[in-house]
């Protein structure tokens, strides 16, 4: 999700709330402690030089279990934060304390904020000799279609 969707889909809202991919909420006390602007410049495996900018949003857990981030305030938050962004319209990567701070995508999915997970790659595979994979179907036929159903001693399952 990036900046601008973030922000309209604040507008419609009293509250924020944000969930994992599988279902588990982020605390309701959560605080966003930063937000900022990453920028990465780096070389892949393959010797191109790359950059990557994102806007980053961290998301903390205190003790203070009576804390709620309103949606305005939070639109609020963004809006002194945009000087950072000029007027790039980012991807939005979010930190999350679980085990370690963890890096998440955003994405809205009826109408809930969920953190998407990330991966690593090869940006060079090409490059590095990875070998493509490619994965041969194999179909079988397991009986008629007058005699497809499956009884316990038919050996078919």
């Amino acid at each position: 999700m990036k900046i601008k969707e973030f922000k309209m889909a604040l507008q419609s809202r009293k509250g924020v709330e944000f969930f994992l991919e599988n279902g588990t909420p982020v605390a309701a006390h959560f605080h966003i402690t930063e937000v900022g602007l990453i920028t990465r410049h780096f070389i892949d495996c393959g010797g191109t030089l790359r950059a990557d900018k994102k806007a980053n949003l961290q998301l903390w857990e205190a003790n203070d279990v009576d804390h709620r981030l309103e949606a305005v305030k939070l639109l609020k938050i963004l809006e002194t934060s945009e000087s950072l962004f000029g007027i790039e319209d980012l991807e939005i990567e979010v930190e999350y304390q679980q085990n370690t701070i963890g890096k998440f995508g955003l994405a809205l999915h009826d109408g809930n904020f969920i953190l998407t997970a990330t991966q690593t790659n090869c940006l060079a595979q090409d490059q590095c000799g990875i070998p493509i994979l490619e994965l041969p179907l194999e179909t079988k036929v397991l009986g008629d279609s007058k005699s497809s159903s499956c009884t316990p001693g038919g050996g078919c399952c």
